[in-house]
C-alpha cells in the first residue's frame, strides 16, 4: 500500500511542475495522486500501513495530504477500506508538507522583482524556474548586470573594469546564468557565433599570443629595435605589416628557439604554431602569398595540424614532413591514436606517410632531428 514516504517522493517529483504554473492561469490544486498500490497480505502489516499513512495526512497534521478511501472487499483481508486517491488540496498543504514553503516565497518575490525590471525574461522565468530558485541570493546583483549592459551593450572594457557595484568576481562566477539572461536582454548587440562570454557579450578579453622570431636582423633593428623574439597579441599581429617574403611556422616551442642556429635569413620570419592553436593566426590576411613553410613533428597529429593549417593558407608547404627524414631518425617511439576520418588537405607524399603512421601508430618529433640536418633543409 502507498505509505506517507511514497507520497512525497511523488509529491516531490511535481514541484516543478507546480512552480511553472504559479504565474500562468493554470490550476495546479488539488493535486491527485493515486493511491492504488496494493496493501500487503497480511493484516498486522496492513494496520501498520494504515496507521502511517493517516497519522501523516492532513487529518492529524493539520496540513497535508487528504484520503479518499474506498471499501474493497480484499482475498485476504476480507473487507477493507482502501486508499484510493491522495488529494492535496492547496498551495499551503502540498508546500508545507515537501518543506517548500519558504522557498517558494522567495521564488515568488525574486519572480516579481525580476520580470519588474525586466518583462522580456517572462518567458525564461516560466520555462526555467529552478534558476530563479538555485540563484535567489544573487539576484540584486544579477540584475545589476543585466542593467548595466542593457544600457550600455557595447562596454569594450574587461569584466573587472565594469563600473557594476557588485565584487571583482562576481560577473566571471556566475557567465553561465549571465549569458542566457543578457541573450534575451540585448539579442541585438551580441557577437552570436562566439561562445566565450567575453566576445559574445563585447568585452576586452586576455587575447592569446603569437610567438615569433624575426630572423631578418635588418627587420628586427628597423622595426623592433633589435628585438628578435617577440609575443604579440593575436589582434596585434593580424595588423602587421612587415616587408617578409617567408614565414617558417614550426609546431612546438622547442623548435623555435632551434632557429636560433639559423644564420640570417632575408625577408623571414619564424612563428610557434603551438600545434592546433595555429588557428590563432588565420585571419593574417598580411600572410597572403607569401612563401609560408610548415614544419611540425611527424604523426598522424602533425599532418592533421598541416591540413588545418592550409585549409587557412592552401599553397603552405611542408619541410622535415618526408619519408626520408622519417627513415633517418626515427627510434620506434608510438605515437596518440587518431580518430580522425575525413580526407586530409595533404599532397601524395604527405598522405602515403600520414597512412602509415596511423596504421602503426608511429611517431617522431621534431625535438629528435640534428640541428645540422634542419638547418640544411630549412635553408634548401
Amino acid at each position: 500500500m502507498i505509505s506517507s514516504k511514497d507520497i512525497k517522493e511523488k509529491a516531490e517529483k511535481r514541484y516543478i511542475s507546480f512552480l511553472k504554473q504559479i504565474f500562468t492561469e493554470e490550476s495546479f490544486f488539488p493535486l491527485i495522486i493515486k493511491g492504488d498500490k496494493k496493501p500487503s497480505k497480511d493484516i498486522s502489516t496492513f494496520e501498520k500501513e494504515i496507521v502511517d499513512l493517516v497519522t501523516n495526512s492532513k487529518e492529524r497534521r493539520d496540513y497535508g495530504y487528504e484520503v479518499v478511501f474506498k471499501i474493497v472487499k480484499t482475498k485476504n483481508l476480507g473487507e477493507q477500506k482502501l486508499p484510493q486517491e491522495i488529494q492535496f488540496s492547496t498551495e499551503y498543504d502540498y508546500l508545507r508538507f515537501i518543506g517548500k514553503l519558504k522557498e517558494v516565497e522567495d521564488y515568488k518575490k525574486n519572480y516579481e522583482i525580476i520580470i519588474s525590471s525586466f518583462p522580456e525574461l517572462r518567458e525564461w522565468l516560466n520555462k526555467y524556474p529552478v534558476q530563479v530558485i538555485k540563484h535567489h541570493n544573487k539576484w540584486v546583483d544579477l540584475l545589476k548586470v543585466c542593467s548595466y549592459f542593457k544600457a550600455n551593450p557595447y562596454p569594450k572594457l574587461f569584466v573587472r573594469e565594469l563600473p557594476i557595484k557588485v565584487h571583482t568576481k562576481f560577473i566571471e562566477q556566475n557567465k553561465a546564468t549571465l549569458r542566457e539572461l543578457l541573450d534575451l536582454i540585448i539579442p541585438d548587440a551580441i557577437v552570436p557565433d562566439e561562445k566565450e562570454f567575453e566576445k559574445r557579450f563585447n568585452l576586452k578579453y586576455q587575447e592569446s599570443l603569437v610567438q615569433l622570431r624575426v630572423l631578418d636582423n635588418e627587420i628586427s633593428k628597423e622595426y623592433f629595435s633589435g628585438i628578435s623574439q617577440l609575443a604579440i597579441p593575436v589582434s596585434d599581429f593580424t595588423k602587421l605589416d612587415l616587408p617578409i617574403k617567408k614565414v617558417i611556422v614550426v609546431e612546438n616551442k622547442t623548435n623555435l628557439n632551434t632557429m636560433l642556429t639559423l644564420p640570417n635569413i632575408c625577408n623571414t620570419i619564424a612563428i610557434f604554431g603551438k600545434g592546433y592553436s595555429v588557428s590563432n593566426i588565420k585571419n593574417a590576411s598580411w600572410l597572403n602569398g607569401l612563401d609560408i613553410i610548415y614544419w611540425g613533428d611527424i604523426d598522424v597529429q602533425g599532418f592533421e595540424i598541416l591540413s588545418q593549417f592550409r585549409s587557412y593558407f592552401p599553397k603552405v608547404r611542408s619541410v622535415l614532413m618526408d619519408i626520408e627524414t622519417f627513415n633517418k631518425y626515427f627510434e620506434n617511439d608510438q605515437g596518440t591514436e587518431s580518430k580522425v576520418k575525413i580526407q586530409l588537405n595533404l599532397n601524395r607524399n604527405e598522405q602515403e606517410l600520414y597512412e602509415l603512421l596511423k596504421e602503426k601508430n608511429w611517431r617522431l618529433e621534431q625535438e629528435k632531428i640534428p640541428i645540422d640536418y634542419v638547418n640544411e633543409q630549412i635553408l634548401m
